[in-house]
């Protein structure tokens, strides 16, 4: 029983990509003195050992041995696919079975159904499609990095019997920001190993202008040039731009350019103005309020002079307060000292006032003094 048990060969079943190699092991521990043989699905001999059976070049051999006996197959196709036999021809003979499956590539997929150019508000539907899969592959929609939620998937098998061919859908309204949006289709499948296999379709969407003024300078002031800039945006891009003055009959001016200029701005030129940027998809009005401000004062050569003859002198008036400081706390400090200097052997004590020192006359027994005051 043992014995049966060893001279029992096993193998495994193995999946390849379409145009991939698989290899196919057989084992077997005890061989009782036979060779192992693969054979394909439909029951031709590839190997007999060492020993090809089967002209075909796709078929080499990886490893024999008493024990096993590995072949390769490499381009794979899908008719490779099916049942192989690993024999052993013992009494009785004993097999394994191998199932190989070959996974079908889908093709890139194909986008139809757009129709150029879109407008705002439309609704539009997005075609997909991707032929050759096996197992049937699946398709994901995104506009840009956002997720689209298609029709699911449909798939139809190809008339090879084998592959499928798979489709989907997908509705959404436009609106200005989807102008120049990517919309992506893309193909998931176990065959592709993480691989990117996808199509895109850039869309372009029609929509009415927008409009805004902006003056230059900023903050505009008497007697200066004055620009006001109509910026106006949309698809198509404006292409006439109407001004006008609230209160002022006819308007100011009709033109291609976008500048409204004021050479030199008078108080009367404050107002309301406003600017009708117009295209073939229609019109937007905007308005800016211009407030003319007081001309801004022009400082003279001879006050400049003065500002900084005038800075001079109270920096040097700083320096003489710090150095009159300086000498007051020095007089403070050293008020009421005195030097005393006594003759040699008076034993009179110093003058709170006086400082005495050897003064003439005066004493008995004296000596000679003399007196001097600080």
């Amino acid at each position: 029983m043992l014995a049966s048990q060893d001279s029992q060969p096993w193998t495994s079943d193995e999946t390849v990509v379409a145009g991939g190699t698989v290899e196919l092991q057989c084992q077997v521990k005890d061989h009782e003195d036979s060779s192992l043989q693969w054979s394909n699905p439909a029951q031709q001999t590839l190997y007999f050992g060492e020993k090809r059976a089967l002209r075909d070049n796709r078929i080499q051999l990886v490893r024999s041995t008493p024990q096993e006996l590995t072949i390769s197959i490499s381009n794979v196709a899908l008719a490779d696919e099916g049942e192989y036999t690993c024999s052993i021809f013992t009494m009785p003979v004993r097999t394994a079975k191998s199932l190989v499956t070959v996974l079908g590539i889908p093709q890139k997929p194909i986008i139809s159904g757009y129709k150029s150019p879109l407008r705002e508000k439309d609704h539009t539907t997005l075609y997909c499609q991707s032929s050759g899969s096996k197992p049937a592959a699946q398709l994901s929609w995104k506009k840009g990095e956002q997720e689209l939620h298609g029709e699911p998937t449909r798939a139809q098998e190809d008339p090879n019997g084998k592959t499928f061919t798979v489709s989907s859908s997908v509705t959404f309204q436009v609106t200005r920001e989807d102008d120049g949006a990517i919309i992506v289709c893309s193909v998931n499948h176990e065959s592709l190993q993480g691989a990117d296999r996808s199509t895109s379709q850039r869309i372009e969407v029609l929509y009415t202008p927008t409009a805004m003024i902006r003056p230059d300078p900023p903050h505009p002031r008497e007697g200066q040039k004055l620009l006001l800039h109509c910026e106006g945006h949309g698809n198509p891009v404006p292409k006439q731009y109407l001004w006008e003055k609230e209160g002022s009959v006819p308007p100011l001016k009709m033109t291609q350019e976008r500048a409204l200029i004021f050479p030199f701005l008078n108080k009367s030129d404050s107002g309301t103005y406003g600017c009708t940027a117009t295209s073939n998809m229609g019109s937007h009005k905007a308005y800016y309020t211009l407030n003319v401000n007081d001309p801004s004062p022009v400082p003279s050569s001879s006050s400049t002079y003065h500002a900084i003859i005038g800075g001079i002198v109270a920096f040097i008036v700083f320096l003489l307060l710090i150095l009159l400081i300086f000498l007051g706390h020095y007089l403070i400090r050293h008020k009421g000292t005195y030097l005393t200097h006594e003759a040699k052997g008076s034993d009179d004590a110093p003058d709170a006032d006086t400082a005495i020192i050897n003064a003439e006359g005066g004493q008995s027994g004296g000596d000679d003094k003399k007196e001097y005051f600080i």
